[in-house]
């Protein structure tokens, strides 16, 4: 029996006997099956270098194998409380705490071109006052202030969701600190405001 941690779309994730972290992507079966393998070998291949390149810059889990025949990425656990489960539960002080060290981790990965993806409490991790930013599934290389704009605005949409009691707070936060630390912070500031506006105008 897997002792299973989340079962999504695209892949298991799953504690191994060593206690580490194991995820592994899901075959299939509507893809034509040379297809499908190249999918997933090359989703392995990628996340498992952003999160060697991210793991230079923030706290991340560390990879401690990665497999693109068993479509397998082993990493560490991290041993610490979700975001989106006990953020609520801190005092606002600490929560804003918290918020800055987000702002300033999504900078800096922004300055080296790297984007999350899938920017949410859910795969923000404290551990010992550190935040671990987790699951690089969705991530990519991008100089893109599109793409930076919309890394932040998703994170925005995480925070009005399911922390709306002190969002917009933690939000002024959250862009402080990142704009202090992302090199061209002025510009993709600019970009978010053009995409929240394209949001608008959709609904």
């Amino acid at each position: 029996m897997k002792n299973i941690i989340q079962q999504g779309a695209e892949a298991i994730i799953f504690l191994d006997e060593n206690k580490n972290v194991v995820k592994e992507r899901i075959s299939k079966s509507y893809r034509l099956k040379e297809l499908d393998e190249k999918i997933r070998k090359l989703r392995t291949r990628s996340e498992t270098k952003l999160l060697e390149k991210a793991g230079k810059i923030i706290s991340v889990p560390e990879v401690i194998q990665s497999d693109e025949k068993s479509k397998k990425i082993i990493m560490e656990f991290v041993e610490g409380k979700k975001l989106s489960d006990f953020l609520n539960d801190f005092s606002l002080e600490k929560q804003k705490q918290i918020i800055k060290q987000v702002g300033k981790s999504l900078a800096k990965l922004h300055n080296q071109s790297l984007i999350h993806g899938d920017l949410t409490t859910s795969n923000l991790i404290l551990k010992d006052d550190k935040i671990y930013f987790i699951d690089f599934g969705l991530g990519y290389h991008s100089a893109k202030l599109e793409d930076k704009a919309v890394d932040i605005h998703l994170f925005k949409q995480a925070l009005e969701a399911k922390h709306f009691l002190n969002w917009k707070i933690l939000f002024e936060e959250f862009l402080k600190s990142y704009s202090e630390e992302c090199e061209e912070s002025e510009k993709v500031l600019a970009q978010l405001e053009k995409v929240e506006k394209r949001g608008r105008y959709r609904h």
